[in-house]
C-alpha cells in the first residue's frame, strides 16, 4: 500500500505463444491497463508461466513496490498456483493476486481480433478493480474428522466403502433399503463378460458386513447435513424394524410365526376338471397340483 493509502497494482499480460497473441493485441491490452486506477506498472511476455516470465513479475514487484498483481493469461485452474508462488517469492502475500482468463474466455472463443482485444481489456479491468479489495490471507491447519459417510449401498457404494475402510477410515454406509446390493443384486449376469453377478457381489456384501471399519446402516436415510468441509455433521433417520436387533440372529422363525403375513395362503381351484393351487404375490401365480 502506498503512503497515500492507495494500492499499487501491476498488470502482466501473457502471449501464451499464439494462443492469446494470435487473436488479442497484447500491446493494446498492456497500454490500456496503464490507464486503470492504481495501476503503476504493466508489461507483457510470451510465456509468463516460464521461469523468465515469473522473474519478470518478481522484478517488477520489487522495482515498483507493488502490493497487488493481475496476471492476464490462461485459466486460473492451470497456473494460479504458479503465479501465487511467484509473487510469494517476491515478498507478497500469495492471495494478493487476480488472474484474468483471456485465453479460454476470450481468444479461444472469439473469431474477431478487435472484439477479442476489447473483451480482454474488459476482463483485465474487472480484475484490476477486484484485486484492489483483496486482503492478505494466512494458511491455517484445522483438525478434521476423518470418518466418511457413503450414501447408497449399491455396488458403487459397497466398493467405495471397502476401499475407504481398507485405507483405515471409519466408514458409515447408509442404505435406504433393508439390504445392500442395489440393482446388481437383481441381475443374473454382468456385461460384457457375462460373469455371474452374485458371484461378484456376494463376497463384497459379506465383506462390508464383517469389516471392522464399516458401520452398516440399512433401512436408513440421510435426514440432515450441517457443518463444513472436514467437519460435517450428518443426521441419519433409521426406520423402525420391529425387531430387537441385539437378539436377532436371522433364523427366520419370527417370519414363519408372524400373524401379519402379507402373502395369502394358497387355495385350491378347479379349471377344466384339473386341480390347481393359486396365490397372489404381486400377480397370479398358479402351480399344478
Amino acid at each position: 500500500m502506498s503512503s497515500n493509502g492507495h494500492p499499487r497494482i501491476g498488470v502482466f499480460v501473457c502471449h501464451c505463444g499464439s494462443n492469446i497473441a494470435g487473436m488479442v493485441d497484447v500491446d493494446d491490452v498492456t497500454r490500456f491497463a496503464l490507464t486503470l486506477p492504481n495501476v503503476v506498472a504493466a508489461d507483457n511476455y510470451k510465456f509468463l508461466c516460464s521461469d523468465p516470465g515469473q522473474l519478470l513479475i518478481q522484478d517488477a514487484i520489487r522495482e515498483h513496490e507493488l502490493d497487488r498483481v493481475v496476471v492476464a493469461a490462461c485459466s486460473p485452474l492451470m497456473h494460479e498456483h504458479t503465479f501465487r508462488r511467484a509473487i510469494e517469492k517476491a515478498g507478497l502475500n500469495p492471495y494478493m493476486l487476480e488472474v484474468a482468463n483471456i485465453r479460454e474466455q476470450c481468444s479461444w472463443v472469439t473469431d474477431n481480433k478487435g472484439s477479442a482485444t476489447s473483451k480482454a481489456c474488459a476482463l483485465v479491468s474487472a480484475a484490476v478493480y477486484g484485486v484492489a479489495f483483496n486482503e492478505p490471507l494466512e494458511r491455517k491447519e484445522v483438525p478434521i474428522n476423518p470418518n466418511t459417510l457413503v450414501v447408497g449401498g449399491g455396488i458403487a457404494g459397497i466398493q467405495a466403502a471397502l476401499d475407504l475402510a481398507d485405507a483405515g477410515h471409519r466408514v458409515y454406509l447408509v442404505e435406504r433399503e433393508p439390504s445392500i446390493g442395489g440393482h446388481m443384486a437383481k441381475f443374473d449376469k454382468t456385461f460384457p463378460t457375462l460373469d455371474c453377478a452374485a458371484c461378484i457381489l456376494t463376497p463384497k456384501m459379506v465383506a462390508v458386513g464383517q469389516h471392522e471399519n464399516i458401520t452398516l446402516l440399512t433401512n436408513s436415510e440421510v435426514d440432515a447435513v450441517s457443518g463444513y468441509i472436514g467437519n460435517f455433521k450428518v443426521k441419519v433417520k433409521v426406520k423402525p424394524r420391529f425387531v430387537d436387533m441385539e437378539k436377532c440372529n436371522g433364523c427366520g422363525e419370527c417370519w414363519n410365526n408372524c400373524p401379519a403375513l402379507t402373502v395369502p395362503a394358497l387355495r385350491k381351484m378347479t379349471i377344466g376338471g384339473r386341480a390347481f393351487k393359486s396365490g397372489r404375490i404381486g400377480g397370479n401365480n398358479g402351480s399344478r397340483a
